[in-house]
Order: C-alpha cells, then structure tokens, then sequence
C-alpha cells in the first residue's frame, strides 16, 4: 500500500454500531473516516462522491439493504467491502467460501483490526477477482435468502427502492436492465441473466431475450407475425414472445 491514508466508510443504520467502528479506528495513523451512512441510500451517495478504499457496510439495514448498496452502485464499481453481520455459520462459511471479509455483531477490536490489515494488503491489486468474488457471494446469499422483492435504482442523485412485484416488465438495455412500473421507468446495473436467476420463475417469466413478463401484469396471448405471439400487458403494452419461449409461457399462463 501507498504511503496515503486509506479512506474509510462506515455504514450502518444503528449510530452506537457506527460509533464502535469509529473508536475502533481511531488509534490507527493510516485511516482517514470520510464520512458515515446510516442507511442505504446515503451509503450509495457517500460511495459515489467520496470514492473511499473500503467500506464496513451492514447488511441488515431497513429499506435499502447492504445488498441493495452493491445493486445500485455495482459490483465492478464498489470500493473493498468488510460486511458486519449478524447471519448464522451457514452465511459466515459463504464469506469464507468466497474470500469476502465479515465481522460479526457485535465487534471485537482483534478481528476488526484483522479484517482493517487484510484490506490494506489488498489496496492497489488488481479489482477483478474481488468483484468476482463479491458478485459470487452476493448471488448465493440472495439465493438462500428467498426471490428478490426490491430493488434500489439511481435516477438524478437519488435512490429509490422499487417492490418487485410491481414491476410490469424488464426489458435488457444494455449493461442495465430497464423496469417497467406503471408509466414509469428505472434503470438497474446487472444483466437478464444475473436478475432472472433471482426473480420467482413461478411470477417472471422470460418470453424473450430481452425480455421478462410480470404474469400477473398478463392480460392475453395473441398471435403475430412468422409464428411469433404476443403478450397484451394490463397497460395496453405489447411485448413479443420469442419462438424458444413460448412453450414455458404456456405452461405457466394454463
């Protein structure tokens, strides 16, 4: 690591929480606390504008959770990460799994300092296999946590959290994946693949490449050109079913 303090955020919803980091710290010379968040959406703005080496980012936050902060800001985008917890041996061993640093609620001043050392060894390396790493852990805890029923996006310096199951459409858009919630419309970093992998396949279904249908938003099935049908959504909204999804959609639709 350079001879420069390394740049620190603390996020966390419980002041007392973030104020036991804070003195946790204050006796290490190279850290630099650049500001603290008590909750997602501050921790989002906070990771953006100051662009700290390492964030201690608590997962079980109301609202827009830890995980949630990663969503919005990126996996490929989002400085070191040292969790805080409170999640049973299952979830610790995924950390472990995944080399991704935890602590455990509440913390003890040895292992913060472990996790702080580790995180000054790994500044300045290369970001790829972290981030992989991160993405990797993020994926398999979401899995076990259940399907996805929020999501935090960015539109013009804010964040706002969108139910999932108001969610009409998504439609690929690039590196994002577009939401479609009434005549509204949101953007969220991740790809079709990454998000169909978290949606309830009983609710989301995938009629085209670049598309995902809410069912419940389904209101008929109708033919169209070349063999191809399309759905009506209860918006008025057309979207196409591709050939190699159509048979998954019925089945669902009956």
């Amino acid at each position: 690591m350079s001879d420069r303090a390394l740049r620190v955020l603390i996020v966390d919803d419980e002041p007392w929480a973030r104020r036991r980091v804070v003195s946790l710290l204050g006796n290490e010379s190279d850290v630099e606390i650049v500001g603290e968040a008590g909750s997602g959406e501050e921790a989002v703005a906070g990771i953006l504008e100051l662009q700290p080496d390492l964030v201690f980012l608590d997962i079980q936050m109301d609202g827009m959770d830890g995980f949630d902060v990663i969503d919005v800001v990126g996996v490929d985008r989002m400085p070191m990460v040292v969790f805080a917890t409170a999640f049973d041996n299952y979830a610790v061993r995924a950390f472990e799994t995944h080399a991704v640093d935890y602590l455990l609620k509440p913390m003890e001043r040895d292992r913060l300092l472990e996790a702080l050392d580790r995180a000054r060894r790994e500044i300045g390396r290369d970001r790829n296999e972290p981030a992989q790493q991160l993405g990797a852990l993020i994926a398999e805890l979401r899995t076990r946590s259940g399907y996805l029923k929020r999501i935090g996006v960015s539109s013009a310096g804010r964040i706002s959290i969108v139910q999932v199951a108001e969610v009409s459409w998504f439609e690929a858009a690039g590196n994002y994946v577009k939401l479609h919630v009434g005549d509204r419309e949101h953007l969220t970093r991740q790809t079709m693949k990454e998000l169909q992998s978290r949606l309830d396949p009983e609710q989301f279904v995938r009629v085209h490449r670049s598309s995902i249908v809410n069912l419940d938003r389904v209101r008929e099935l109708q033919p169209w050109f070349r063999g191809e049908q399309v759905l009506i959504l209860d918006n008025d909204t057309r979207v196409t079913v591709g050939r190699r999804y159509r048979d998954e959609l019925i089945r669902l639709l009956r």
